[in-house]
This record gives structure tokens, sequence and C-alpha cells, in this order.
């Protein structure tokens, strides 16, 4: 078959979710199952993959659904525990301490707490914790969700401790004769280190504007005046908080490789950024605020909002013990990933179920329940019950589990099939004439593209996160073909490590409007149904993130002063220009 027509059809699933999700503003858990059913059906009489294969990859789905439950489950018992205990009031009165402005908060938990979340954890962990925590302290739920959805870029390159470069890139390049044929540095190690620093280069022109493009979003969407501006009226404030966590993250990437740089970008940024907001240092004069809860739109509220808001307060405690729990939930995180013994116990074949061989195919699934954030999330909570004297209220703590099972529910039907909707996207080339359809649209793209492929590689990144959830996955699957489209533009080793690093700026870029990320962030909310609508609103950054990673890799492989740059500034400055005159009327 024609790779253009090959091409349309590997194109069908992500339009059938696009067309669902963000057009007929579908809820995910009716449009899932269509895409999932279309996906099936193009790889048994398009691919003409086995119906095993389509049986095995739907059951990997339906695991890897079952691990980002368990977040959700925990992020929101950990929430409950704490609104029981109380100490989400003190959490409240802290950030009003340091300030009443909505936009330095989201900057400080979205962004910056975030962003360390991201560090330590991945796979979803940061919306999933920081969301929820903008709830209880008074913001919309969809307001909460699309902030933490947003922020789920610059940081995602270094997420895990590393992950979607020690494991995606690296699984993607390491032992190809290409790569090793092609390399003018000595070692694969070495070439890995050289994309590392290209894509915190990338990471830290391009993702320093998204603290203000948060806020902007924020301000239009969920503001009084339904204007970017009184986002944009809070720029010194969010790009002193963007250089905050890039510039730690650049200088780690440099000197210490892809296991750190957003970890320590997080941590310091934290530190910088809630001492000068205390100090008022570039707080807007002006506070930003919502509307009164009246006046807000009902698809705004969520089911949780409304349940915090009618449970008891706790009394009201210290503010460092009511930070305990969190404080507890990074630090173990960054344990469990960075202490190699630790890592190495907790992923051992002992603590693994694992279904290798799904149906006689050579698709498997394992799961590392010990290992997963959820279950971290989980002994967390407990541990709260003794650090808060909970002991004294058991009703409290019981009435969290409960509460958290049911909004549970809400997120189980659309990932139950839009995961295995993924898993038989990526598996459709296995005992197939044609590759995979992820790589098909990739070749289609090459084609098109010809010598201006750098500009086209963070979309193909970005892409692959959106179908397959994870920056990690998505490098996996195309880093070979973007290191190989750069040889065949004659970029050389040197140009094709830019392309490779493009590619996993894309990759994390890709995670604001990934499918399942949406689902999860919007459950631990109890916002259901609205999927679309912050796919929607996230098209926005993620639009400026890949157009402006991709004209500013291609003027660093072009090398000198040339037009790309001009290019870069332009996106820029549209992207400032829109954000500037874009207003609704109320």
């Amino acid at each position: 078959m024609p790779l253009g027509a090959l091409f349309t059809l590997a194109l069908l699933p992500l339009a059938t979710v696009f067309v669902l999700l963000v057009v007929r503003r579908w809820p995910a858990w009716r449009a899932m199952p269509v895409a999932w059913l279309m996906t099936v059906v193009l790889a048994l009489l398009v691919w003409r993959t086995e119906p095993a294969v389509a049986a095995a990859a739907s059951m990997h789905g339906v695991v890897t659904a079952l691990n980002i439950l368990t977040i959700v489950f925990g992020a929101i018992l950990l929430l409950y525990t704490l609104r029981e205990s109380g100490a989400i009031e003190s959490i409240r009165a802290g950030f009003v301490s340091i300030s009443p402005d909505r936009r330095v908060q989201a900057i400080i938990v979205a962004w910056l707490f975030g962003g360390l979340l991201e560090g330590a954890a991945g796979f979803g962990t940061p919306a999933a914790i920081a969301a929820p925590l903008l709830v209880a302290i008074g913001f919309p739920a969809m307001a909460a969700v699309l902030s933490a959805l947003i922020v789920q870029s610059t940081p995602v390159s270094f997420g895990a401790v590393g992950t979607p470069l020690l494991v995606g890139v690296n699984a993607g390049l390491t032992g190809h004769p290409s790569v090793e044929a092609l390399l003018d540095v000595p070692l694969f190690p070495d070439y890995l280190d050289q994309i590392t620093l290209y894509a915190a280069v990338i990471n830290t022109v391009v993702g320093v504007l998204m603290p203000l493009i948060m806020v902007a979003v924020l301000t239009r969407f969920f503001g009084a005046s339904r204007s970017f501006r009184e986002g944009l009226a809070a720029w010194p404030f969010a790009l002193f908080a963007g250089l905050a966590f890039t510039v730690p993250h650049l200088a780690v990437a440099a000197w210490l490789g892809p296991e750190f740089p957003s970890l320590v970008g997080g941590m310091v940024g934290l530190l910088i950024v809630v001492t000068a907001a205390r100090r008022g240092f570039l707080v807007p004069r002006h506070v930003f605020d919502f509307e009164p809860r009246d006046r807000w739109q009902p698809d705004w509220v969520s089911r949780l909002q409304d349940e915090l808001q009618a449970l008891p307060i706790g009394s009201r405690m210290p503010l460092w013990q009511a930070w305990l729990p969190y404080v507890l939930v990074v630090g173990l995180l960054v344990l469990s990933r960075a202490v190699t013994p630790l890592r190495e116990w907790l992923q051992s074949p002992a603590l693994t179920l694992e279904w290798p061989g799904i149906f006689g195919t050579e698709v498997g699934t394992s799961a590392q329940p010990f290992y997963l954030p959820g279950f971290i999330l989980v002994v967390v909570s407990l541990l709260t019950f003794f650090l808060h004297r909970m002991h004294q209220r058991p009703g409290s703590y019981a009435r969290a589990w409960r509460q958290s099972g049911r909004v549970l529910f809400s997120a189980a039907l659309a990932l139950a099939f839009a995961v295995p909707m993924v898993q038989v996207f990526i598996h459709s080339g296995q005992a197939s004439p044609y590759a995979s359809m992820p790589l098909v649209l990739a070749e289609g793209v090459s084609w098109l593209a010809g010598p201006f492929w750098p500009l086209f590689a963070p979309l193909i990144g970005a892409t692959g996160s959106f179908m397959a959830g994870s920056a990690t996955i998505s490098n996996m699957m195309f880093s070979l073909f973007q290191f190989a489209s750069a040889d065949s533009i004659g970029l050389g080793s040197a140009g094709a490590a830019w392309v490779v690093a493009l590619q996993v700026v894309g990759g994390a870029a890709g995670n604001m409007i990934c499918v399942h990320n949406v689902v999860a962030a919007s459950a631990t909310v109890g916002l259901v149904g609205r999927e679309g609508d912050l796919i929607r609103k996230a098209l926005i950054p993620l639009g400026y993130y890949v157009l402006a990673a991709g004209t500013l890799g291609m003027a660093l492989i072009v090398g000198g002063i040339n037009p790309w740059y001009g290019g870069w500034l332009l996106v820029v400055l549209a992207m400032l220009v829109f954000m500037r005159f874009g207003r609704s009327p109320r």
C-alpha cells in the first residue's frame, strides 16, 4: 500500500480522539471506547495484525491503566486525609501569607512543586498531586487541572530521575549499527550526554516563558475579565520563576547528566521563589483572585470541590506539620528512585508481577506495585494518620478512604479504553507487512518535510506522547527514526544529536495534552467529562512549545547568525501578541 494511503489510515485513531474529545466535546468515557475500536479494526484489517497481538496489547494497556489508577487513588487519598486532619486549612493560610495572588500560588504549586515532583517521579504524578492541592487552596477544579497540565512540559524531559533519556533515548539508539557508524564521539554514553545538554539548552530558552503562559491562560479562561492581560501583568515574577527553574536545570544537565536537572531545578526554584514572594520581590501590585464561588461557571466545579467544602474542617495545625506529608512524599520518591540498592530491590523479580508472552505473543506486561508512586502516596497517607493524630478521630480517616474510592471509579472506564487503544496503536506493526502506525505517521511527515525536518521533529515527539501517554515511550519509539532522518538530510552526528534533542523536548511537551494524563489529573479533582475542553485550552501552550523549539532547533543546527533565529523570535512575539490582545466577553 502506498505511504500516503497508510499515513492517512494511521492518522484516523488520532483524528478520532481529537474530533470526539475536542470538537464534539464527548467525555473521555464515551470517546475512548470508540477510538479503541477504530484502532483495533485498522490493526486487524489494514495492518493485518494478528488478533492475539491486538488482544495482548489491549491487556497490557489494562494493566498499565491499573498502574495509573493507583497514582490517582493515592493522590486523592492523601488530599482527603489532609483535609480531614485540618492540614489543608493550614496550607491554605500558609499560601495566603506568602501571597494571596492566585498567579503566584499557581507558579509555586504547579510550576515549581510540580517540577520537583516530575524530577522525582514522573508518570503523571505531578499533575495528580498539584491539581488537587490547587483545588484545596481555592482554585476552580478545571483551572487547577489546566495549570498542572501546562507545566507538564519543560520538567518532563528529565522526569523520573532522567527516565525519558536514560531509558527512552538509550533504548531507542543503543546498539544500532547506523548510530555507532556515524558517531564522532568515542562512546555512546558521551553522545547521550551531548543530547542531554542540547535538550536542556532548548528547554531553557523555550521553557522560561511557561510560567507566564500558564498564568496568562489561567486569567484568560478563569478570570473575571476573561483576558490574557491579567496574566501578562505578572511577567516580572513569572519570568523570574522561569529562570529560577531553568537555569539550575541547565547547569545540572551540563555538569551531572540527565538524572537530576528537573529535581534540582524544582528544589532550587522553590527555595528562591518562595523566599522572594514572601518579601514581595517582583510580586504584582494588583492581586488577582477568582470571582466569588457563586459566579463560577458550572463546568469549572467538580464533585471533589463540593465534597471538600461539605466535609467538617479539622483543627488547624502548625504549617511545618501540615506540609510534612508532602515532604515525605518527595523524600520517599527521591530515595526510591535515586538510591540504587533500594530501587533495584523495589524493582526486583520477587516484588514484580509479570505476564510475559500474553496469549502466546511477544507482548508482555508487568507491574511493580511497591515501586509505583501510588504506593508511596498511600504509605504517606497511613503515616499521616499518626503524624496528625487522626487516631483520636478514626471515623474521619475511614471517611477519607470511602470518598477516595468513590472518586476513583470516575476515571476507570476512560482509562480502561484509552491506554489499551494506545498499546494496540504502538504494537500494530508486530507480525505485519507494514511498520507500526506511529512509525508510518513519522515517515509521512519526514517525506513531506524534507530538509526542514528539524522544524517538525518536536511535533513528532509531542504526537508520540499524546498517543502513548509517556515521553519515555515516545523517545523509545522515535529516537532512532529521528536520528536516521537527520542522517538522511546530511546533518551528521552533531546535527542528529540536535534532532534527537528536539524529539526529547517535543516528547515532554506532548504530556500537556496526553489523553490519559488529562483523564488521570481530572479524576484526582473529580472533574469528569471535561477532558476535551482541557485539551483544547492546552493546545495554546503546546503550539507555542513545538513551534518555538522547532525554529530554535533549525537555527542552532544551521549555525552562525541565520534567519531561523528571526523565525524563533517571531514565534515568541506572536505568542505574546496573541496573549496581549486576546480577550473574550464575559
